[in-house]
């Protein structure tokens, strides 16, 4: 008998070309419509595998969840970027294949996100999900976030609203 294990863990440089693909499938699957057509494309296309190894090595902290020998997703985390937030840490990113979704993958990923940033010594953690996206406002609250803000990003033109949710300790 076979048993698969799920495992997360630092990225390292050579996971990059993985990262690049999750990244390009789920940006496609969940802004497409979102995010104007152009803008998205571009937004995907910058983060190439040359992206993502360079920021791995710079000591951004990337996790990646795999399964069995499959990379299923990966998160980007570290300190809360807005400061008028309580919140110390920030999950900046957290996305999976597109095949994965919906399984539990997302909620394990999350889990070990956040231990990385208590780990890191990061009181707290906030994550933002563009309004619209009601999967990802499901998922947030499902893990028990609570809407701390609001604000807007523009893209190709198109401003969004987006929504923070926080977590403490």
């Amino acid at each position: 008998m076979s048993t698969l294990l799920i495992e997360t863990r630092r990225a390292r440089p050579a996971h990059a070309a993985d990262i690049a693909d999750i990244h390009d499938a789920a940006w496609r699957a969940t802004y497409r419509g979102l995010i104007p057509g152009m803008e998205l494309e571009k937004m995907v296309q910058r983060r190439g595998p040359l992206w993502w190894e360079t920021a791995i090595k710079r000591g951004s902290r990337v996790l990646v969840l795999t399964f069995g020998d499959a990379v299923a997703g990966y998160a980007n985390v570290g300190r809360n970027r807005a400061r008028g937030l309580p919140y110390e840490g920030e999950i900046y990113e957290l996305y999976l294949r597109p095949e994965y979704q919906g399984l539990g993958f997302g909620r394990r990923l999350f889990e070990d996100a956040r231990k990385e940033l208590v780990s890191a010594g990061f009181d707290g953690l906030a994550v933002w999900a563009l309004a619209d996206n009601e999967p990802a406002l499901g998922f947030y609250k499902a893990l028990g976030g609570m809407r701390v803000a609001r604000s807007s990003e523009s893209f190709g033109g198109r401003t969004l609203e987006k929504l923070a949710f926080g977590w403490n300790g």
